[in-house]
């Protein structure tokens, strides 16, 4: 079974490797040193997109009905809805493992001497 840290380190390569852009190229993001602000908002963000993830999910069973009810137009609001519901999760708390995720960047960021 695998432990917390090692958890998150596969969440956060995951993450890293969605967010890069195609061709292999780093961002600046990714190459200079951040500061705690910016390491804590992009705990923050990697939390709200799984959230976003996993709310998605438990919404993809829903069957809409009715004369106005499904298309491409419900499937485009429910994606934007369901990322803001992510959001706002964690300005109200969130499920706490942004403080993990945060933890990690900062070992990282340590490690690597940047």
């Amino acid at each position: 079974m695998l432990d917390s840290s090692a958890l998150v380190d596969q969440a956060l390569t995951g993450y890293q490797a969605s967010q890069q852009p195609a061709g292999g190229k780093t961002t600046d993001k990714t190459t200079k040193k951040m500061s705690l602000e910016q390491i804590k908002a992009v705990a923050q963000d990697f939390e709200a997109f799984f959230v976003s993830m996993m709310m998605e999910s438990m919404m993809s069973g829903i069957k809409t009905d009715g004369p106005f009810g499904g298309g491409q137009g419900e499937k485009v609001f429910r994606s934007i809805m369901v990322q803001e519901y992510g959001k706002e999760v964690v300005k109200q708390g969130g499920f706490g493992f942004a403080d993990a995720v945060q933890q990690q960047l900062l070992k990282l960021q340590e490690v690597h001497g940047e």
